[in-house]
């Protein structure tokens, strides 16, 4: 298969939702039937009795969440499929919004009982600047919830979009019994199956075949029947409608019992884009380009704490990714070759010689890269659009310990170079300030810290409520503000200047008191050549 051929058939997205929709269970049965997996484990009542394959780390096991993006890849009708499994919970959505940068199109999982949640609106919003191409797979359909078309509707009301169902639900709760695919105009009937995939299928091709009245009940027979002829009003869904990010194709299902699911993965693999092109702050690059370009969006150590290893994740945006090949570091203005690359199949890791745009690249790294840093043939450019946020809640960090600096430095540099927190440097007295989105990244960074590095660390909560980058291309005027507001100033690890603010009332005066500053609250991560 030549080159172009492998580009065409990747199809790399991301699993997005609120938390507790049933995202890792969906991902976990894309495993299950791109056959990477044999049986599937279950989260329940947040706890895991058998860990969630995509939850590796140790904390994801003991709070049943997803707090870091985990990456998977399978082969699945004809085509290879990279899953981004993203955490749900709002306190890690900074690494859930940058891992959207590394995907072509998006499934979102909304629960059939709850709707529409805040961090589903705020995901969404997210995918809608990028006019990323979203499929909503709207699960639990086998418990209470809301109707259908009430769904449908509270889908296009709060999230802006258009939507046509593919699929749709044959009854819900607790006499629900499956799904008609609006798409192919096929039925297919079996038991639930929360571990494997049932053998015992019934397929019907006319929903008036009196046959169905006996397997369904004449009632939700009918029921089906008539909704299905509704379902249909809805807007004719296109593929290139549905690519450009104008419509979003809706399923309904029960990941846990399977039902759903491989009606959304036959059509997905069949209409989800191919890799897209990516903008850098040179030019525009296309997947088909000749010459091998990629960007890293997270960075995991300890992914293995036997090891104590640390990947860094790249998406190979163009060309072919080689094993044992030179290629230039652009920040840093050297050259690497990596001689053990990995990319990862469920939890299993394996060496890979070549790999092609929308594949997802693990390097072995021992703290040369950061978030956003591009390998590339020899050119210097850097991607755009991987952001960085201003955090809300603020710590200061201090060892318990001082024999364990150097662990303590070391932690400290590793997990804010993943992102999962941001990390300031004030002075004097060199205080170092842990910036969160979140209260929960602060008891991950805790954990971490002395399970992996075995530094003990305590926090000390700050009274800021918001810090921004101040930016400004008069000199004298940014000297007179760290001048006078030098106690509420610190730098970010990238040793830009960062302001705290004690409420939004001061934040608001510095803004209007300084009119040739810029105060901004997020940003592109800021790539610029090491000295």
């Amino acid at each position: 298969m030549n080159r172009l051929e492998e580009i065409q058939r990747r199809r790399t997205f991301a699993i997005i939702s609120h938390p507790d929709a049933g995202k890792t269970t969906l991902t976990e049965k894309f495993l299950l039937f791109g056959g990477a997996i044999q049986t599937a484990g279950a989260v329940k009542s947040n706890k895991i009795k058998k860990s969630a394959t995509s939850d590796f780390m140790e904390i994801e096991k003991q709070r049943g969440i997803s707090v870091s993006t985990s990456v998977m890849g399978f082969e699945y009708g004809g085509c290879r499929v990279n899953i981004l499994d993203t955490p749900g919970h709002k306190d890690f959505a900074e690494d859930t919004y940058r891992t959207l940068t590394a995907v072509d199109s998006v499934i979102l999982v909304v629960d059939a009982a709850k709707g529409v949640e805040e961090q589903t609106e705020k995901l969404m919003s997210v995918c809608r600047m990028r006019n990323t191409p979203v499929i909503v797979f709207i699960n639990k359909m086998d418990r209470e919830g809301q109707d259908p078309f009430d769904l449908l509707d509270e889908l296009e009301t709060k999230l802006n979009i258009h939507t046509t169902p593919l699929t749709w639900p044959i009854s819900k709760g607790a006499t629900f019994k499956g799904v008609y695919n609006l798409y192919r105009k096929k039925l297919n009937l079996f038991a639930p199956n929360k571990t494997g995939i049932s053998d015992d299928v019934k397929a019907f091709e006319d929903l008036n075949d009196p046959a169905l009245d006996g397997l369904l009940q004449e009632r939700y027979a009918n029921q089906l029947r008539e909704e299905a002829e509704l379902a249909q009003l809805h807007p004719e869904f296109t593929v290139a409608a549905y690519q450009a990010g104008d419509i979003a194709p809706v399923f309904f299902g029960s990941a846990l019992n399977n039902f759903g699911v491989q009606e959304l993965l036959d059509t997905f693999v069949e209409i989800a884009p191919s890799p897209r092109q990516r903008e850098t702050n040179k030019s525009i690059v296309k997947p088909e380009d000749q010459k091998l370009s990629g960007f890293v969006f997270k960075i995991h150590a300890n992914l293995d704490p036997n090891h104590r290893d640390r990947i860094a994740f790249m998406r190979v945006c163009s060309g072919v990714f080689e094993r044992n090949t030179f290629y230039f570091h652009p920040r840093l203005k050297k050259k690497f070759r990596f001689s053990t690359p990995i990319m990862f199949q469920a939890n299993e890791r394996s060496n890979v010689d070549f790999a092609y745009p929308g594949d997802v690249v693990g390097l072995y790294d021992t703290g040369n890269f950061k978030i956003g840093d591009s390998l590339t043939e020899g050119e210097s450019f850097f991607f755009k659009g991987i952001p960085a946020f201003s955090p809300e809640l603020f710590r200061m960090v201090e060892n318990k310990d001082p024999f364990k600096t150097k662990q303590f430095e070391k932690g400290l540099k590793q997990l804010t170079d993943e992102g999962v927190a941001q990390l300031f440097v004030q002075q004097p007295g060199n205080r170092k300030i842990i910036g969160t989105v979140g209260e929960l990244q602060f008891d991950v960074i805790q954990h971490r810290l002395l399970h992996e590095y075995g530094a003990q660390v305590t926090f000390q909560g700050l009274s800021y409520v918001k810090a921004c980058w101040v930016r400004s291309e008069d000199e004298v005027a940014l000297e007179k503000f760290f001048r006078y507001r030098g106690d509420h100033l610190a730098y970010d690890k990238d040793n830009q200047p960062v302001y705290f603010a004690d409420s939004i009332w001061m934040l608001e005066r510095a803004i209007e008191d300084n009119p040739k500053l810029r105060f901004d609250f997020s940003s592109d991560l800021i790539l610029t050549e090491e000295v």
